[in-house]
């Protein structure tokens, strides 16, 4: 019997076999790299139950009541979705949602432009201790948060900006140095001849910036924008240090003083499935964009380590 030899790895088809059959034969996929998906699906699976299983604990807690919320059934009937509701009613959630909103979107955008604006100052220019400077930004990382927290404090105590939003998102302004290094790294990708063509038809610095090294470094932006909004939209340090009227609380701040609410210790009743509702409302914005932007999510993230 004659046999084909079969490129890529695919069985050996005998000669003698119809034409239709062979076909067939060499279409199949080999045994290994079908046992070798099957095994790769079945690892994702159980990791992606192992990570989604928090979420969905969380989600069926919303739905009891105050005496079967820590019980060790998944769901009980009736799912009581009146909860969400109530969270409502008990407290300025809405409000708290709007707060969190206005300050995440701020200090994402105040972030991805003046990080931009920097990096690319850093990665274009050509100037005596570039790297020194660059390495000093960098240092700024190794400062723990808890020794800027009261000079922080005393600035904006100062400027009369405490108990107010401002603090929550202004400081953003100055950029951050992680995100300078990101995104120095995609600048130092991009071909230096582009911005040497600008210069000669007139582009000024500011508009090289704005119209190349921005729209070509796009998902590396929307990645900081990300990391930042998620950054900000869980942060209850700086709402804690300048916030004190619960009308401009941020939901982080608002779901702790829930927790404080209904705490038994603290004269509250446990009725923690209230705290769960809040905390879902807290949670699903943040999984919502992460689908949204997913794609340049991971696009920015796996090119980081090529630039430069």
């Amino acid at each position: 019997m004659t046999v084909q030899p079969q490129a890529g790895g695919s069985p050996a088809v005998p000669a003698t076999l119809r034409p239709d059959v062979r076909a067939d034969v060499a279409s199949r996929p080999p045994i290994g790299g079908t046992v070798s998906r099957v095994l790769q699906f079945t690892v994702l699976s159980i990791a992606t139950l192992i990570f989604v299983f928090p979420f969905v604990w969380l989600f069926s807690a919303s739905l009891k009541t105050r005496q079967t919320v820590y019980g060790n059934s998944l769901f009980e009937m009736p799912l009581h979705f009146e909860n969400y509701s109530r969270v409502f009613e008990i407290a300025p959630v809405a409000t708290w949602f709007m707060n969190s909103i206005l300050v995440g979107v701020a200090a994402a955008t105040a972030v991805t432009f003046s990080s931009a604006l920097v990096a690319f100052a850093f990665a274009y220019f050509r100037f005596p201790f570039r790297n020194v400077l660059f390495g000093l930004v960098l240092a700024t990382m190794m400062l723990p948060g808890a020794v800027v927290m009261i000079p922080n404090f005393l600035i904006w105590d100062t400027l009369g900006w405490t108990n107010t939003l401002v603090p929550l998102w202004a400081s953003n302004l100055f950029g951050s140095a992680f995100y300078i290094f990101l995104l120095r790294q995609f600048f130092l990708g991009l071909p230096r001849e582009l911005f040497e063509a600008a210069r000669v038809d007139g582009a000024s610095y500011p508009r090289m910036w704005w119209s190349i090294a921005m729209p070509l470094t796009r998902a590396a932006l929307i990645v900081v924008f990300i990391f930042e909004l998620k950054a900000s939209w869980t942060d209850l340090m700086k709402p804690l240090i300048f916030i004190r009227d619960m009308a401009l609380f941020t939901l982080p701040q608002g779901l702790q003083s829930l927790v404080s609410r209904f705490n038994p210790t603290s004269g509250g009743q446990g009725e923690f499935q209230y705290v769960m509702a809040a905390s879902v409302v807290i949670t699903l914005p943040m999984i919502v964009m992460f689908f949204l932007a997913q794609r340049y999510f991971v696009e920015g993230i796996s090119t980081t380590g090529s630039k430069g």
